[in-house]
């Protein structure tokens, strides 16, 4: 009997755990059940992927570099990367404005609604929270994301999973192996390639728990849609986000399908295990090391592509990010601050969502720190910030798995343009997690 496809047990798993957290949530003591005995496995799940996540990128990367030969690779292969990740960030905040000023969600929202959504969200800890952080981001310098790439303590950045961090380290080791020659720097790269192997076994046995894992997840983000009112009245506003992130996912699938003369349903079906997982988990970064699996062992990637270009783009392209704060901030501006509805704003929404877009964190929701950023620089009035977060806070995550699928699916486009520019598109190879069980059981 054939087993049945990872993807398909992902889903299945998905779909019981939104029944079941529907059906916790009508249920005296079902939110505290799903919280105390289901959730922490999700959590689990999560914090396998994030220890993985450093040494896979180290060792990947490394290695990369180092079978390169040639450090003038490097540059074209950065090049690339960052002109392609600019240019589909682009392609989505445009796409992102089209949708909200054509369809208009914010038109008409009853002055009721808005006054409830205010008194439950405005004052709210999340929102609080958000903008916090969001000053905290806007009061450092201008050079401060530079200043950042640069670790001065690399264990300090491992622990903290500081990815520009890691990727400058492995790039600046596997530049200093190339200079010392093959034969001093082969004991160091034959470490490095032996320890990706092991990690990428991790990624396979950590893979055997995904569908438990995602049942947790999703269940638990049911419990915590409390007011379904509220939900159905920004439905509309949701309905221009969503269909936004799939019509940016048809520009990938043409984008594949033109340029790497792949089938675009061969390349969903690869790639989504990892799409699933960015879904349940809401984080580019806890999705990394199953997307460069799937990448260089089902798309057909080398390494030296992947290592790199993954790793960048779960920081620099957020794609899905970039797409929603241009929907939402228009949004807001369409309910509370319709003056502010100017062609010039929205060219500062475009340069401020793209620059956003590289300085956003790869973690669940730092969309709409950095979508606080993207108001303020167009003169958003300031005491009108919390009712602004308030208005989409309760839909926020729902949308926020939604546009992680895009990041993770941008990134997976972009190392097969990349990769097909430089000859190092292969047929995929994938491995399974007991390839050597036989001989060691």
């Amino acid at each position: 009997m054939k087993k049945l496809a990872l993807h398909w047990k992902i889903i299945i798993g998905m779909i019981l755990g939104i029944i079941f957290g529907f059906i916790m949530n009508t249920v005296d003591g079902g939110k505290g059940f799903v919280s105390d005995w289901i959730s922490p496995f999700g959590t689990i799940f999560i914090n396998l992927l994030k220890l993985i996540a450093v040494p896979l990128i180290l060792a990947s990367l490394i290695k990369g570099i180092s079978d390169l030969k040639d450090i003038s690779k490097i540059k074209s292969m950065g090049l690339r990367t960052i002109g392609i990740y600019i240019a589909t960030t682009l392609v989505a905040i445009i796409i992102g404005l089209t949708i909200v000023n054509t369809l208009k969600p914010g038109d008409g929202m009853p002055q009721d609604t808005i006054e409830k959504i205010k008194l439950k969200y405005a004052n709210d800890a999340g929102v609080m929270d958000k903008l916090t952080k969001a000053s905290a981001q806007k009061e450092a310098g201008p050079l401060q994301a530079l200043v950042d790439i640069f670790p001065s303590n690399i264990f300090k950045s491992f622990a903290e999973a500081s990815m520009l961090q890691v990727i400058f380290f492995a790039l600046f080791v596997g530049v200093c192996l190339l200079l010392i020659g093959e034969k001093k720097a082969k004991p160091l790269v034959n470490f490095f390639d032996s320890l990706n192997e092991v990690v990428m076994k991790m990624v396979d046995l950590i893979m055997l728990f995904a569908p438990y894992a995602v049942f947790a997840l999703l269940a638990n983000v049911i419990i915590a849609f409390d007011d379904v009112e509220i939900l159905i009245k920004l439905l509309y506003y949701a309905f221009c986000v969503v269909g936004g992130l799939i019509i940016m996912i048809g520009f990938y699938l043409l984008l594949i399908s033109v340029y790497t003369k792949k089938s675009p349903m061969w390349f969903l079906k690869q790639i989504s295990p990892a799409q699933l997982l960015a879904f349940s988990t809401s984080s580019s970064a806890a999705t990394l090391p199953v997307t460069m699996e799937r990448v260089e062992e089902h798309l057909g990637v080398d390494k030296e592509v992947s290592g790199f270009v993954l790793p960048v783009g779960a920081t620099v392209n957020m794609d899905g990010t970039s797409l929603y704060q241009g929907i939402a901030a228009v949004f807001i501006m369409q309910v509370i601050w319709p003056e502010g509805l100017t062609f010039t704003n929205q060219l500062v929404i475009v340069a401020t969502a793209l620059l956003a877009s590289i300085g956003s964190a790869a973690v669940p929701s730092a969309g709409m720190v950095m979508l606080v950023i993207v108001l303020e620089s167009i003169g958003f009035p300031a005491e009108l910030l919390p009712i602004g977060l308030a208005l989409i806070f309760a839909v926020d995550r729902p949308l926020d798995m939604c546009r992680t699928v895009v990041n993770v699916t941008g990134d997976a486009t972009v190392s097969m343009l990349v990769a097909k520019s430089l000859g190092k598109l292969h047929e995929p190879k994938p491995k399974e997690w007991d390839d050597n069980y036989e001989a060691v059981k």
